[in-house]
C-alpha cells in the first residue's frame, strides 16, 4: 500500500511540473539560452508578478497544516485535491494563452528537455523511495515551483554539448564559405541592418545571383544554417547580417565569414545590458570595418555621430553616405514623402544628381537605400539599373511596412524598436491622414537608460499621435510619464495588458481613414 501511495505522489509531482517546465524552457529560449538574461528576467518576473503565485503558496500552506494537525492520509487527500485544482486551472490558462512567440521545439530544446527529465528522475526518485510520505507531499509542491530553477543545472550540463555541436557545424560552414567564389558583404549596426540587408538583396539581384541570411539569422548558428543549407557554388554574392550583443561577437563573425565589403548602418544604445557601455558597442560594431582585407571597402553612415567621429585603426578604403552630412560621398537630397512612398535625388561628390523613387517610407529607409546604392556602385551596377531596382524594392516585413488589415491602414514597425527607429516611425505617422494611432509596449535592452529613453519616446508622441495604446501595465510606465509631462491628453491614452486588448480598442474606435502605427512587438518574456 505504501508503494502505491508513493507512486501516486510521484505521478502527481510529475503532472504538476509539466507546464512550469514548458514555460521555463520557453523563457530560457526567449532569453537566448543565456543564464544571466534568464536570471534577470526571473528576478523581474517574481518581483512584478508575486500575486500570480498566491495559489501555490496557499496550497503549500494548506498542505503543511494538514500534515501538522492531521496525518499522512489527510495530507495525501489534500495534495490530490489541490494538485487536481492547480493542474486544471493551469491547463485552462494554457488553452487561453496566446503566445506572441511560441516555444520553438528545436533539437536544442529537445536535448534540454531530455536532460531536465533525467535530472528530475535523479533528484526525485531517491526522495520518493526514502522520504516519509508526509515530507513527500510537500516535495510535490516544491517540484512544481522548482521547475523554473531546473534550468540552471540543465544549462550547465548542456552548454558544453551545445558548444561542441556548434563548433562542428560552424567548421563545416567555414569550409563551404572558403570554397565558394561569392563576394561576401557583411552588414552590422545597432539598428537598420536587417532592412539594409533586404534592400541590398533586391538591388544586387538586379545583376547578380545573390543570397542573403534570412529573417534575423545574424548569429553564428543562424549564419551556419544559411551557409550549409542554401549557399551554392553558383552564388555570386553572399549578404551576411552580423548581429552582436556582447563584446567579441563581431570579431568572431568576422573571423568566421571574412567579408570583403562591410556596412555599418548605425551605432547607438542598443543591448546596453550585455555590452556594458556605449563605447563597447562602438568598438565592437566598427570591428567589421577594421577586419576587412586590404582590398576591401567599408560603407559607412556618416550621419551617425559615433561612426563619423570614430578613429579607424586600419587603412581600408571607405565610402560614406548621408542625408544631413554634406561631405559624404553619396547623399540623398530633395527628399519628399507621401503616404504612397518617397522620392529623392542622389547627389555624388562630383555634383551629379540622379532621381530615385521608392515605395518605402521614413528617412532611415532612404539611408538604407543609400548604403545599398553604394555597394551596387562598387560592384559595377549601372545607375539606370540602380534606379530600376530601388523602384521595385518592397516593404521590409515589420519595418514601417504599410498594410491593410480588416480595411484599416496599419504601419507595421513591430520589429525590435529602438530610440532612433521609434522617433523616425513617429515622424512618418505625423504625416499620415486621419486620426493617428500608436500601439506599443515600449523598448527593451537599453540598460540603465531604458526608463529615460522610453519616457522620451512618450514625450515625442505629442503632436505626432492622436491616440496612444500602451501594451503592458509595468513596462510602459515610463512612456506614460513622458506623455503626461508633454501634456498629452490622458483621455486619449489607453493602457492594456495584451495586444489582443489593444486591437479590440482599435477596431471599436478607429475609422478606415485613420492610420495605426504598430511600434515594437515584445516576446512573452518581456511583455508585462
Amino acid at each position: 500500500m505504501t508503494t502505491l501511495l508513493r507512486c501516486v505522489v510521484a505521478v502527481c509531482a510529475a503532472a504538476l511540473s509539466v507546464l512550469p517546465t514548458k514555460h521555463a524552457l520557453h523563457m530560457f529560449q526567449q532569453n537566448r539560452y543565456e543564464l544571466q538574461r534568464y536570471t534577470d528576467w526571473l528576478k523581474n518576473r517574481i518581483s512584478t508578478s508575486i500575486f500570480k503565485y498566491v495559489k501555490e503558496f496557499f496550497a503549500l500552506l494548506v498542505l503543511l497544516i494538514a500534515i501538522v494537525i492531521y496525518n499522512v492520509w489527510v495530507s495525501l487527500a489534500v495534495l490530490l485535491v489541490l494538485g487536481f485544482l492547480i493542474l486544471s486551472v493551469s491547463i485552462q490558462n494554457e488553452k487561453k494563452k496566446q503566445s506572441i512567440k511560441p516555444l520553438n521545439l528545436t533539437w536544442r530544446v529537445r536535448r534540454q528537455l531530455a536532460v531536465i527529465v533525467i535530472l528530475d528522475v535523479i533528484l526525485y526518485l531517491p526522495l520518493i523511495i526514502w522520504l516519509p510520505l508526509e515530507v513527500m507531499t510537500v516535495m510535490v509542491m516544491i517540484a512544481h515551483a522548482g521547475a523554473w530553477l531546473m534550468i540552471y543545472p540543465m544549462a550547465l550540463i548542456t552548454e558544453p554539448i551545445e558548444n561542441k555541436i556548434k563548433d562542428k557545424f560552424m567548421n563545416m560552414a567555414k569550409e563551404l564559405l572558403r570554397s565558394c567564389p561569392a563576394k561576401i558583404v557583411g552588414i552590422t549596426g545597432s539598428f537598420g541592418k536587417t532592412s539594409s540587408k533586404n534592400i541590398l538583396q533586391e538591388i544586387l539581384s538586379e545583376k547578380y545571383y545573390s543570397l542573403m541570411t534570412p529573417a534575423s539569422f545574424n548569429t553564428p548558428m543562424g549564419i551556419t544554417i544559411t551557409v550549409r543549407e542554401h549557399l551554392k557554388p553558383i552564388h555570386e554574392v553572399f549578404i551576411c547580417e552580423m548581429g552582436a550583443d556582447h563584446v567579441g561577437d563581431i570579431q568572431q563573425l568576422s573571423d568566421f565569414v571574412r567579408p570583403e565589403i562591410g556596412i555599418v548602418t548605425s551605432i547607438g544604445p542598443q543591448h546596453l545590458n550585455t555590452f556594458g557601455s556605449l563605447q563597447n558597442i562602438i568598438d565592437e560594431k566598427m570591428k567589421l570595418i577594421e577586419n576587412l582585407p586590404p582590398h576591401g571597402v567599408g560603407i559607412l553612415n556618416l550621419d551617425n555621430e559615433y561612426i563619423r567621429t570614430y578613429q579607424m585603426k586600419n587603412t581600408v578604403r571607405t565610402v560614406t553616405y548621408a542625408i544631413e552630412q554634406e561631405n559624404a560621398d553619396l547623399r540623398a537630397v530633395n527628399i519628399e514623402y507621401s503616404s504612397t512612398g518617397s522620392t529623392f535625388d542622389l547627389l555624388q561628390k562630383d555634383g551629379t544628381l540622379t532621381p530615385f523613387k521608392t515605395k518605402l517610407l521614413g528617412v532611415h529607409n532612404i539611408a538604407n537605400i543609400l548604403a545599398a546604392i553604394a555597394v551596387g556602385l562598387e560592384m559595377g551596377i549601372s545607375m539606370e539599373q540602380l534606379q530600376r531596382a530601388v523602384g521595385k524594392v518592397n516593404y521590409v516585413e515589420h519595418r514601417l511596412e504599410v498594410k491593410k488589415i480588416n480595411g484599416y491602414t496599419f504601419i507595421d514597425d513591430a520589429f525590435n524598436s529602438n530610440p532612433v527607429g521609434s522617433s523616425m516611425a513617429l515622424e512618418v505617422l505625423k504625416m499620415m491622414p486621419g486620426r493617428r494611432w500608436i500601439v506599443t509596449p515600449g523598448m527593451i535592452d537599453l540598460g540603465e537608460k531604458q526608463a529615460e529613453l522610453n519616457k522620451q519616446f512618450g514625450m515625442k508622441m505629442q503632436g505626432r499621435a492622436d491616440e496612444v495604446i500602451l501594451v503592458g501595465i509595468n513596462q510602459t510606465k515610463p512612456i506614460l510619464a513622458g506623455l503626461k509631462e508633454a501634456g498629452f491628453d490622458q483621455n486619449h491614452v489607453h493602457v492594456v495588458k495584451t495586444v489582443k486588448e489593444a486591437f479590440a480598442i482599435v477596431y471599436q474606435n478607429a475609422s478606415v481613414q485613420d492610420t495605426i502605427l504598430l511600434e515594437n512587438d515584445l516576446p512573452d518574456a518581456f511583455n508585462q
